[in-house]
């Protein structure tokens, strides 16, 4: 069984959101949207696209979408994550009961030794 195939998103909290998204697209060229984020296309060895992304996104420090007391999270992108996280629950994981299934995809998370909540995607069908 693959695990993690790749980085779906990068996700920042931020106690001024516009100000660092500004800063972001100004100094270090991201093409922020109104959404709040950009979206890194995938690519491979020659440049061509592989129908992927990874999504970048600030947001307000007040949401729920990052562990408590953290400001950034990870996510990363899975084929088949039931069969993940039975597999983390085989080999002794701390893996949360809370899932959630959205037209965004799938999630769950697990905590690693370090006691960080790493976020596990699965992409709706076709992405």
């Amino acid at each position: 069984m693959k695990r993690v195939t790749g980085i779906g998103g990068i996700f920042f909290n931020a106690k001024d959101p516009a100000t660092l998204r500004d800063w972001y697209k100004t100094h270090l060229g991201i093409d922020v949207q109104p959404w709040g984020g950009a979206a890194f296309s995938w690519a491979d060895a020659d440049g061509q696209p592989t129908g992927g992304t990874t999504v970048w996104s600030i947001g307000a420090g007040d949401g729920d979408a990052i562990a408590p007391g953290k400001s950034f999270t990870i996510n990363y992108r899975v084929d088949d994550l039931a069969a993940l996280l039975q597999a983390l629950r085989d080999e002794g994981c701390d893996v949360l009961e809370k899932s959630d299934d959205s037209a965004y995809g799938k999630f769950g998370w697990v905590i690693d030794p370090e006691g960080n909540r790493v976020e596990l995607w699965e992409p709706p069908a076709g992405q």
